[in-house]
């Protein structure tokens, strides 16, 4: 990836600051993809809604457990997958995709997921499932599954660091992910460093409306005008980015 796309510290720090339909809504005013495009579907739900944000850089890996990997013990792959972690920046975001059909067992426990976090990991995706969440959430590891399932099974490691489908949509290694208890989307990286610095012009102009309901009650005329004063402060928020990305 592009080193000088990365964000930083601080570029970071902004976007945990934001919910992740807030950080879709900004994406959408540079106009770069299609609006169903780029974000995890329904599949993909937060083990912990309570959390804040994750913000990170995928590293990526596949996964199987519903027979034992030939020639291998059923717990390899680890040490690889951790040594391929210099590949991608911190923060980083374990995604996997699971290729049985459907999961055999859990990809993630205790033990993996304070080994990723004790390597720099700011959480974990997968298309599989995960188990040991109580212990997990004492970790304060934030992890995205769509099941849970209490075995692991003979869990394997197969390729790390290649493009991965989970969620409905393609992860690259390096792809800046964004999610919280409403899901996951990707931020493209060209654009990343606008977002983060847009979300809060873009928050200010939705408590336009949602100031109004909350003072002025059911005033119809009233809440049509904020209305309108919102949408023209977004309209004019997505002309402003579309200028700057396309210099």
């Amino acid at each position: 990836m592009d080193s000088s796309q990365l964000l930083s510290a601080e570029e970071l720090a902004l976007l945990r600051r934001f919910d992740t339909p807030t950080v879709c809504n900004v994406i959408e005013l540079f106009d770069v993809r299609p609006r169903n495009a780029g974000y995890m579907d329904g599949r993909i739900k937060a083990n912990f809604p309570k959390f804040p944000p994750m913000v990170g850089y995928a590293t990526t890996a596949t996964f199987r457990s519903a027979a034992p990997p030939r020639g291998q013990d059923a717990t390899a792959g680890m040490e690889g997958q951790l040594a391929a972690f210099a590949q991608v920046p911190d923060p980083r975001v374990v995604v996997f995709q699971d290729l049985d059909d459907p999961p055999a067992a859990a990809t993630f426990g205790e033990v993996m997921c304070t080994t990723y976090k004790t390597f720099g990991c700011a959480g974990l995706i997968t298309s599989g499932a995960g188990r040991d969440l109580l212990q997990v959430e004492a970790l304060g590891f934030p992890v995205f599954t769509g099941q849970t399932i209490c075995a692991h099974a003979y869990c394997h490691i197969l390729g790390v660091n290649l493009p991965v489908h989970v969620g409905g949509i393609t992860v690259y290694p390096g792809d800046l992910l964004h999610g919280d208890a409403n899901g996951v989307t990707t931020i493209p990286l060209d654009i990343a460093r606008s977002v983060a610095r847009t979300c809060e012009e873009f928050v200010a102009a939705e408590e336009v409306i949602l100031k109004c309901l909350r003072t002025r009650g059911p005033d119809l005329r009233a809440s049509q005008e904020a209305r309108q004063e919102c949408q023209r402060r977004i309209r004019e928020l997505g002309e402003r980015v579309r200028r700057q990305s396309a210099r």
